[in-house]
């Protein structure tokens, strides 16, 4: 066994712990970004209730509710539990999807609204499991893995969007095109989150550079790592060594030192997702693009998302000053008369540029602020810090979705 007190020569397994990481940030959010993505499908089915408005609103506040108790209660709560049982409602609800629309014959009505609502709360609770856990999780390894985690949850928005553009085009012309191509969505989406529920229960724990970390962070105190260091084959410490070193800041010193990260974090979520998708998907007038306008913006947002997300790999690049940081953040503020004018004014063209813009500064955000913010703390420290700073994101995402709203004052409201 290593030592927790060095770090080993050699970081066994890091190019393939990044590798998983990728992949389980990706599940994190396929499911939810399929469902976003086939919005089309579900205007065309409720035309009258905003869908893709609220759809996200639903979501939002089962993921806040239960991230708030799950930060709460961080310290006692076993990860590995918590995240395979995150990644096993994503492949529940999303059968359920499936089984909802071919049971009702693709058919609308409020009461097969009602069913897809119900689904996308649970799927609001398998992320705050997840992304909570998992950003707390690699909060205390190498920035690498947390960058990977990140990556994967922006390329799940680029391959669902991909996927839509493909879907699209196969089936526009033939009967039921829409549905035809919702239902392979949430096929994938099954499989998907099944793998990703494998791979994390079985292979994750396994990586020796992932061992090496959790075994340092139950050195430091940490609790919540012991189940995953049993099924990585690790003997935990005995209950009177970890409480010798558990001593570490509370939930709220560590919130009142980090204010400023736990704010910008909720600022770029606030600013995005009172853009994106409500206002891409609804407000954004008729184009040349016809029917593939507001596909093609989504698309565009999560390329740029994703992109956004590699370039603080490039030292050169990447923000780690905390004004720059809050700066960068407050700046984008400017996004929100630009997206205005541009629907107003401009074409096609200028809009596809802002909102890749949008997605860029969203995704490189996200990693600078996740990546800076657990430095200099203990295992148990960094993965509390983790869970608080995601709760901020769902929390500005939350605020978004709401403000979303206020692009509709006088279109009839």
């Amino acid at each position: 066994m290593v030592s927790p007190d060095r770090a080993p020569d050699r970081l066994e397994g890091k190019y393939a712990a990044m590798a998983v990481c990728w992949l389980l940030g990706n599940g994190c959010l396929f499911s939810w970004n399929s469902m976003l993505t086939v919005v089309d499908y579900y205007v065309f089915l409720f035309p009258q209730y905003h869908p893709s408005r609220i759809l996200t609103l639903v979501y939002q506040p089962f993921a806040l509710i239960t991230l708030a108790i799950l930060a709460y209660h961080e310290a006692k709560i076993d990860t590995r539990r918590r995240i395979i049982f995150g990644y096993i409602l994503f492949f529940a609800s999303s059968l359920l999807v499936l089984v909802l629309d071919l049971a009702t014959s693709g058919k609308g009505g409020l009461g097969t609204f009602i069913g897809i609502c119900v689904i996308s709360g649970a799927f609001g609770v398998a992320d705050a499991n997840v992304q909570g856990g998992m950003v707390g999780d690699l909060s205390f390894m190498t920035s690498e893995l947390i960058q990977s985690f990140l990556a994967g949850l922006a390329a799940s928005g680029a391959i669902t969007s991909a996927l839509r553009l493909i879907t699209k085009a196969a089936f526009e012309n033939s009967k039921d095109g829409l549905r035809k191509g919702a239902l392979l969505f949430f096929a994938i989406s099954s499989f998907f989150e099944f793998l990703c529920v494998i791979l994390y229960a079985f292979v994750f724990p396994k990586i020796p550079i992932v061992k090496y970390y959790r075994n340092k962070a139950a050195s430091e105190g940490s609790k919540t790592v012991a189940a995953d260091l049993a099924a990585g084959g690790i003997q935990t410490l005995s209950k009177e060594e970890v409480e010798k070193c558990s001593e570490r800041f509370s939930n709220k010193q560590l919130l009142l030192q980090n204010i400023d990260y736990a704010i910008d974090m909720f600022v770029i979520y606030t600013l995005t997702l009172s853009i994106f998708p409500g206002f891409l998907s609804e407000d954004t007038g008729s184009h040349s693009l016809g029917g593939w306008y507001a596909v093609v913006l989504i698309a565009m947002y999560n390329v740029g998302d994703l992109i956004g997300r590699y370039i603080p790999l490039l030292k050169f690049f990447k923000l780690e000053s905390r004004k720059y940081i809050t700066a960068a953040t407050l700046s984008r503020f400017l996004l929100v008369p630009a997206f205005y004018f541009t629907a107003k004014y401009g074409d096609q063209g200028w809009m596809i540029m802002l909102t890749s813009f949008l997605g860029l500064s969203n995704g490189y955000l996200t990693v600078c602020v996740l990546t800076a913010a657990p430095k200099g703390y203990k295992g148990p420290e960094q993965n509390a810090l983790g869970n608080l700073l995601v709760l901020f994101l769902l929390g500005g995402i939350f605020a978004g979705a709401t403000l979303d709203w206020l692009w509709l004052i006088g279109k009839g409201w």
